[in-house]
């Protein structure tokens, strides 16, 4: 009996220059990785399609969306957002419905809640390139606007995966500009959301709520 190949799964990959991949080749960003590792344990997926510019806001990044006009459904779309809304000073409250604007554009690009994956803000304050402002008031905001995205999360029902303290734990694991994760530190976010890209491919039961989930720690 001939088993007929499934179709590689479309990807859409929403975000900014964490989710382009600023400095590295383009084969390591994490979109590139998780195809891959994806594709390693017998899931066929689609090299990743991205929206996604270096500074976007997440207002930004819904306009972006809005001019690119992807047409759906997608089986996983993967949304990280908020850094330059963080850098600019633009409040979490003004963010949470920015991000609720976007969580709802993902979701009716996948077709389902199921296939929505949210991606913590790593921390930018611990890096190199920080030489201006306080680490400890970067690391209070970001873990506030982190708050926000879980809970739009929980909300909109989505998958979250944290990768916030990976960034904290190795702040040099950056590329030449000393501000972007090098393709090591995308690597370890792999290792976490790979887990749950796999449960939502296969089509298993999730944790429901958008609950902080996790994969193996790298």
């Amino acid at each position: 009996m001939i088993v007929p190949q499934r179709e590689p799964a479309r990807y859409l990959a929403l975000g900014d220059s964490y989710t382009i991949g600023e400095g590295v080749d383009p084969q390591d960003t994490w979109p590139a990785q998780l195809v891959r590792t994806l594709n390693a344990r017998g899931i066929p997926v689609a090299p990743p399609e991205i929206i996604a510019a270096t500074g976007w806001t997440t207002a930004e990044l819904v306009r972006g969306i809005a001019r690119a006009n992807p047409v759906g459904p997608f089986r996983l779309v993967t949304v990280l957002s908020g850094v330059n809304n963080q850098y600019r000073g633009i409040s979490v409250q003004v963010y949470r419905g920015q991000f609720r604007r976007l969580l709802r554009r993902a979701i009716s690009l996948a077709g389902s809640s199921e296939c929505v994956i949210v991606v913590s803000i790593p921390d930018w304050g611990v890096t190199p390139f920080n030489t201006r402002r306080s680490r400890i008031r970067v690391a209070q905001t970001i873990d506030a606007f982190n708050r926000g995205n879980q809970r739009e999360s929980a909300v909109a029902d989505t998958h979250w995966v944290d990768i916030t303290d990976l960034s904290r734990d190795d702040p040099h694991a950056v590329t030449s500009d000393g501000l972007h994760p090098n393709a090591g530190m995308y690597t370890r976010w792999v290792g976490r959301i790979a887990p749950v890209a796999a449960q939502v491919l296969r089509g298993s039961p999730s944790d429901p709520g958008g609950r902080a989930i996790r994969g193996a720690r790298a």
